[in-house]
């Protein structure tokens, strides 16, 4: 007979390998256990295999509810472009200090050297805009 110690205990276990990182993966189920051991806790389910019913259900229920409902809240970002080099140098614009033949070259932001693009050729000296990025290689466009 499983008792309700052994569906906190699997609850705990549950927490405690979500906690080394698995990303969201087991809350639903520990959730579910924890459920469990409320509900064998009150005798509405003293049967073993009635019990693995109802936690198998409620894992999939309590997971689900989690992806549709709490797993955005964590991609929300008051910074989405923190990481994103590239894409925080949009809207700058600088003058060329190298040639870009071809539409191809390098362009100096700050300290750093980075792999530039344009439409068509641009000479030293030109005023440029960053429109864009791909990777780590920023579109760039003349401007009068």
């Amino acid at each position: 007979m499983i008792t309700t110690w052994h569906w906190l205990t699997l609850a705990v276990v549950l927490l405690i390998l979500e906690v080394l990182g698995t990303s969201g993966f087991l809350l639903g189920i520990a959730v579910a256990a924890f459920g469990m051991s409320g509900i064998v806790a009150l005798e509405l389910l003293p049967e073993w295999q009635h019990q693995l019913l109802v936690f198998s259900l409620l894992s999939v229920v309590f997971t689900l509810v989690y992806w549709k409902v709490f797993r955005g809240f964590n991609d929300k970002s008051a910074e989405p472009l923190l990481n994103d080099r590239a894409a925080q140098l949009i809207g700058r614009r600088l003058v060329l200090e190298e040639t870009l033949v071809g539409g191809q070259g390098r362009i100096r932001v700050g300290d750093t050297l980075w792999k530039a693009e344009a439409d068509d050729e641009l000479e030293a000296g030109a005023k440029v805009e960053i429109f864009g990025s791909e990777g780590m290689t920023l579109k760039i466009r003349s401007i009068a």
